[in-house]
């Protein structure tokens, strides 16, 4: 048997031309459309090819992109009076700040300053509160892609066994609280587990394993349940080669689906930035 891969690309494509028609519904409605700031401090070119491809995904949904390149070496004080003057500009209903900031800048302080309503990365503490009640609108762009590529399989997730390998803030937490909504039973493996010895044990009864720790080819495909769904959320540069943190080859011999790397949770991730931005953008303009 082999797994049927999970395409990002392709799931990343349905998701937006339906982001598009509830684009084009809102600007009817209301006369505006949906405005996202992205807050760049330095000139690293990685990071500006990268914003440069979350701009286009913004354009092909009809959602208005800024870049704001800040220099390198902006005060934090001065990073703040930014933010500010987002938060106070009604035009703007999206800010994400771009990781890494500079060392003299800390990043938990300055994106505590984004108005919760505009803060569609969902790592304020008032958004992850919304979603241990249940029902949040704005969810961290990761896990989310990770829950869409699940729902794309057609898996009912009730009763099932799911196993998250990674406890990371962005990724690993906010897919408890997810995962639980659906009523699946939630297991979290960390280096804890793997002290213990018990990491191959949990990962054996999962019907849904979601591994995030970024170490390369870590967990083997003997050791995951048949017919289980993988989602690697890992990303590891092996010379100019790209893997995750699933041994790909071997797990796809045991897996029902299995999501590829590259292509896999990535395209997903900035298509459901652009899906929070929607969802800042009707939860403060009323039309």
């Amino acid at each position: 048997m082999t797994a049927r891969l999970l395409d990002g690309k392709l799931l990343a494509e349905s998701v937006k031309q339906n982001l598009k028609k509830e684009v084009d519904a809102l600007r009817q409605k209301t006369g505006l459309v949906p405005r996202l700031a992205n807050i760049l401090v330095g000139d690293d070119a990685a990071a500006k090819t990268y914003a440069n491809s979350q701009k286009k995904v913004a354009q092909d949904i009809g959602i208005d992109y800024g870049l704001i390149n800040l220099p390198e070496d902006i005060s934090q004080k001065k990073l703040i009076e930014s933010i500010e003057e987002l938060n106070r500009d009604p035009g703007t209903h999206g800010i994400m700040i771009y990781q890494p900031l500079p060392a003299h800048v800390d990043y938990r302080l300055v994106a505590e300053c984004v108005d919760t309503a505009k803060d569609i990365e969902g790592m304020k503490p008032a958004n992850l509160g919304k979603m241990l009640l249940g029902g949040a609108k704005i969810i961290p762009a990761t896990p989310a892609a990770v829950m869409e590529h699940i729902k794309s399989t057609g898996v009912k997730l009730r009763g099932k066994e799911a196993v998250i390998v990674g406890r990371s803030e962005i990724v690993g937490k906010p897919l408890i609280l997810l995962l639980l909504e659906q009523s699946a039973t939630v297991t979290v493996c960390h280096t804890g587990t793997v002290e213990a010895g018990l990491l191959t044990e949990h990962i054996a009864r999962a019907d849904i394993l979601i591994v995030a720790v970024g170490k390369a080819g870590l967990v083997k495909g003997e050791w995951i349940k048949e017919n289980a769904v993988v989602i690697d959320v890992g990303i590891n540069r092996i010379g100019k080669t790209i893997v995750g943190d699933v041994d790909f080859e071997s797990a796809s011999q045991k897996a029902s689906y299995i999501t590829p790397v590259p292509g896999g949770v990535g395209p997903l991730t900035v298509v459901m930035l652009m899906k929070n931005t929607i969802e800042a953008f009707k939860l403060q303009v009323k039309g």
